[in-house]
Protein backbone atom coordinates (compact mmCIF):
# COMPACT_ATOMS: atom_id res chain seq x y z
CA UNK A 1 0.00 0.00 0.00
CA UNK A 2 1.35 3.37 -0.96
CA UNK A 3 1.32 5.87 1.97
CA UNK A 4 3.04 8.72 -0.20
CA UNK A 5 0.92 11.53 0.26
CA UNK A 6 1.49 14.28 -2.90
CA UNK A 7 -0.10 17.88 -3.55
CA UNK A 8 -0.41 20.12 -6.34
CA UNK A 9 1.00 23.17 -7.35
CA UNK A 10 -0.08 24.92 -10.34
CA UNK A 11 1.94 28.04 -12.21
CA UNK A 12 1.63 29.80 -15.26
CA UNK A 13 5.00 31.98 -16.53
CA UNK A 14 4.99 32.02 -19.99
CA UNK A 15 5.56 29.10 -22.54
CA UNK A 16 4.68 25.69 -20.85
CA UNK A 17 7.49 24.15 -22.98
CA UNK A 18 10.21 26.39 -20.72
CA UNK A 19 7.94 25.63 -17.01
CA UNK A 20 8.09 22.28 -17.47
CA UNK A 21 11.16 21.45 -17.92
CA UNK A 22 12.44 23.67 -14.76
CA UNK A 23 9.97 21.05 -12.54
CA UNK A 24 10.91 17.70 -13.98
CA UNK A 25 13.87 17.65 -12.77
CA UNK A 26 13.55 19.02 -9.11
CA UNK A 27 13.35 15.70 -6.20
CA UNK A 28 9.91 15.29 -5.12
CA UNK A 29 8.71 16.60 -8.04
CA UNK A 30 6.63 13.04 -9.43
CA UNK A 31 4.42 14.73 -12.55
CA UNK A 32 4.51 17.68 -14.29
CA UNK A 33 1.79 18.34 -17.13
CA UNK A 34 1.68 21.28 -19.32
CA UNK A 35 -2.32 22.61 -19.81
CA UNK A 36 -4.28 25.09 -19.89
CA UNK A 37 -6.53 27.09 -16.87
CA UNK A 38 -7.84 30.35 -15.60
CA UNK A 39 -10.53 31.04 -18.65
CA UNK A 40 -13.58 30.40 -20.06
CA UNK A 41 -13.49 27.79 -22.97
CA UNK A 42 -13.84 23.84 -22.05
CA UNK A 43 -11.61 21.68 -22.98
CA UNK A 44 -9.28 24.15 -24.90
CA UNK A 45 -7.00 23.24 -27.76
CA UNK A 46 -3.51 25.03 -28.13
CA UNK A 47 -4.56 26.88 -31.20
CA UNK A 48 -7.56 28.30 -28.92
CA UNK A 49 -5.49 28.98 -26.00
CA UNK A 50 -2.30 30.49 -28.35
CA UNK A 51 -4.90 32.99 -30.18
CA UNK A 52 -5.89 34.46 -26.76
CA UNK A 53 -9.36 33.96 -27.24
CA UNK A 54 -9.91 31.34 -24.24
CA UNK A 55 -8.69 33.48 -21.11
CA UNK A 56 -6.66 30.61 -20.54
CA UNK A 57 -2.54 30.61 -19.47
CA UNK A 58 -0.74 27.96 -20.24
CA UNK A 59 0.30 26.35 -17.41
CA UNK A 60 2.16 23.36 -15.61
CA UNK A 61 0.57 21.25 -12.71
CA UNK A 62 3.31 19.63 -10.78
CA UNK A 63 1.78 16.65 -8.45
CA UNK A 64 4.58 16.21 -5.79
CA UNK A 65 5.86 15.04 -2.20
CA UNK A 66 5.81 17.95 0.20
CA UNK A 67 8.30 15.94 2.63
CA UNK A 68 10.57 15.90 -0.56
CA UNK A 69 9.98 19.36 -1.14
CA UNK A 70 8.11 22.49 0.00
CA UNK A 71 5.76 24.51 -1.61
CA UNK A 72 8.06 27.31 -0.70
CA UNK A 73 10.65 26.05 -2.61
CA UNK A 74 8.29 25.59 -5.86
CA UNK A 75 7.95 29.04 -5.76
CA UNK A 76 11.07 30.28 -5.22
CA UNK A 77 12.03 28.14 -8.54
CA UNK A 78 9.11 29.77 -9.94
CA UNK A 79 10.21 33.17 -9.31
CA UNK A 80 13.64 32.66 -10.17
CA UNK A 81 12.93 31.06 -14.14
CA UNK A 82 10.45 33.49 -15.42
CA UNK A 83 9.67 37.64 -15.11
CA UNK A 84 6.78 37.74 -12.79
CA UNK A 85 7.21 41.65 -13.65
CA UNK A 86 5.56 41.97 -16.93
CA UNK A 87 2.20 42.15 -17.92
CA UNK A 88 1.02 39.18 -20.37
CA UNK A 89 4.28 38.32 -21.41
CA UNK A 90 7.67 36.60 -21.37
CA UNK A 91 9.85 37.14 -23.65
CA UNK A 92 8.94 37.08 -27.34
CA UNK A 93 5.64 35.31 -26.34
CA UNK A 94 3.17 37.93 -25.69
CA UNK A 95 -0.91 37.82 -24.59
CA UNK A 96 -2.67 36.67 -21.70
CA UNK A 97 -1.96 33.74 -22.13
CA UNK A 98 1.48 34.38 -21.01
CA UNK A 99 0.88 35.89 -18.20
CA UNK A 100 2.42 35.23 -14.76
CA UNK A 101 -0.01 33.34 -12.08
CA UNK A 102 0.00 30.88 -9.09
CA UNK A 103 -3.14 28.86 -9.18
CA UNK A 104 -3.67 27.53 -5.40
CA UNK A 105 -5.36 24.38 -4.42
CA UNK A 106 -5.50 24.82 -0.53
CA UNK A 107 -5.63 28.08 1.38
CA UNK A 108 -1.82 27.45 2.82
CA UNK A 109 -0.29 27.56 -0.48
CA UNK A 110 -2.21 31.09 -0.98
CA UNK A 111 -1.27 32.45 2.38
CA UNK A 112 2.47 31.30 1.08
CA UNK A 113 2.23 32.78 -2.07
CA UNK A 114 0.92 36.42 -0.58
CA UNK A 115 3.93 36.34 1.96
CA UNK A 116 6.42 34.82 -0.84
CA UNK A 117 5.48 38.00 -3.36
CA UNK A 118 5.41 40.61 -0.20
CA UNK A 119 8.99 39.39 1.05
CA UNK A 120 9.62 39.46 -2.55
CA UNK A 121 8.71 43.33 -2.81
CA UNK A 122 10.30 43.91 0.33
CA UNK A 123 13.46 43.23 -0.51
CA UNK A 124 13.04 44.68 -3.84
CA UNK A 125 14.30 41.20 -5.30
CA UNK A 126 12.83 42.49 -8.93
CA UNK A 127 13.58 46.46 -10.29
CA UNK A 128 9.94 46.69 -10.87
CA UNK A 129 6.87 46.11 -9.67
CA UNK A 130 5.72 42.04 -9.56
CA UNK A 131 2.44 41.43 -11.64
CA UNK A 132 1.96 37.86 -10.92
CA UNK A 133 -1.80 37.18 -9.98
CA UNK A 134 -3.03 34.51 -7.43
CA UNK A 135 -6.10 32.82 -7.94
CA UNK A 136 -7.86 30.07 -6.63
CA UNK A 137 -7.58 26.94 -9.40
CA UNK A 138 -10.28 26.19 -11.44
CA UNK A 139 -10.45 23.80 -14.15
CA UNK A 140 -6.90 22.41 -15.30
CA UNK A 141 -6.66 20.96 -18.96
CA UNK A 142 -4.44 18.67 -20.00
CA UNK A 143 -2.52 20.30 -23.00
CA UNK A 144 -2.33 17.75 -26.17
CA UNK A 145 0.15 15.05 -25.71
CA UNK A 146 2.43 16.36 -28.33
CA UNK A 147 3.53 19.52 -25.72
CA UNK A 148 4.38 17.21 -22.69
CA UNK A 149 7.67 16.55 -21.89
CA UNK A 150 8.55 19.05 -24.48
CA UNK A 151 12.13 20.16 -23.71
CA UNK A 152 13.26 16.85 -22.65
CA UNK A 153 11.63 15.48 -26.03
CA UNK A 154 12.77 18.36 -28.34
CA UNK A 155 15.75 19.95 -26.98
CA UNK A 156 17.80 20.44 -30.18
CA UNK A 157 15.17 22.87 -31.42
CA UNK A 158 16.27 26.46 -31.94
CA UNK A 159 13.40 27.65 -29.59
CA UNK A 160 14.84 25.24 -26.90
CA UNK A 161 18.41 25.97 -27.58
CA UNK A 162 17.92 29.54 -27.48
CA UNK A 163 15.07 30.25 -24.78
CA UNK A 164 14.85 27.63 -22.53
CA UNK A 165 19.06 26.05 -22.38
CA UNK A 166 20.26 29.16 -20.90
CA UNK A 167 17.29 28.72 -18.18
CA UNK A 168 18.26 25.70 -17.57
CA UNK A 169 21.89 25.57 -16.86
CA UNK A 170 21.37 28.57 -14.31
CA UNK A 171 18.67 26.63 -12.58
CA UNK A 172 21.46 23.68 -12.51
CA UNK A 173 23.92 26.14 -11.09
CA UNK A 174 21.93 27.86 -8.58
CA UNK A 175 19.49 25.16 -7.45
CA UNK A 176 21.78 21.88 -7.81
CA UNK A 177 21.19 20.37 -4.20
CA UNK A 178 17.53 20.51 -4.85
CA UNK A 179 17.86 18.48 -8.32
CA UNK A 180 17.21 14.78 -8.75
CA UNK A 181 20.53 13.06 -9.59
Amino acid sequence: MDNKKTETAIFAGGCFWCTEAFFSDLKGVEKVVSGYIGGTTENPTYKEVSGGYTGHAEAIKITFNPDEVAYKDLLEIFFATHDPTTLNRQGADVGTQYRSEIFYTTEAQKADAESFIKLLAEHNIFEKKIVTKISKATMFYPAEDYHQDYYALNGNQPYCQAVIAPKMAKLKKNYKSKLKD
